[in-house]
């Protein structure tokens, strides 16, 4: 379970974006992202993530994931080139506190 930490640590976005083969395991993949972050497409999450919570993310990722039929990955994107991103629609999620020190 990737633990939440308070908003005075450092966090950076994390998009993480999944193609799961079987559904129980996407359903376990869900239920750990949706916690943590902003569902933005049906296979696309974004996440406010400390250094220390993308690496208890990457790893239970890794537990749920069957690596032959299963693929995941994580796009680590600066704060300035968040803010820079476009959706179209114009969907664009409530931003997430974040503290940069």
């Amino acid at each position: 379970m990737v633990k939440n930490y308070t908003s005075r640590t450092r966090k950076h976005l994390t998009v993480v974006v999944y193609d799961i083969a079987d559904d129980k395991r996407r359903a376990k993949i869900v239920k750990l992202l949706q916690p943590l972050g902003d569902r933005i497409n049906y296979s696309v999450f974004e996440c406010m993530l400390t250094r220390r919570q993308r690496q208890e993310l990457q790893a239970a990722l890794q537990a749920i994931i069957n690596p032959a039929e299963d693929q995941v990955a994580l796009y680590n994107i600066c704060v300035d080139c968040y803010a820079k991103t476009v959706y179209l629609p114009n969907h664009r999620p409530e931003p997430r506190i974040v503290v940069v020190t």
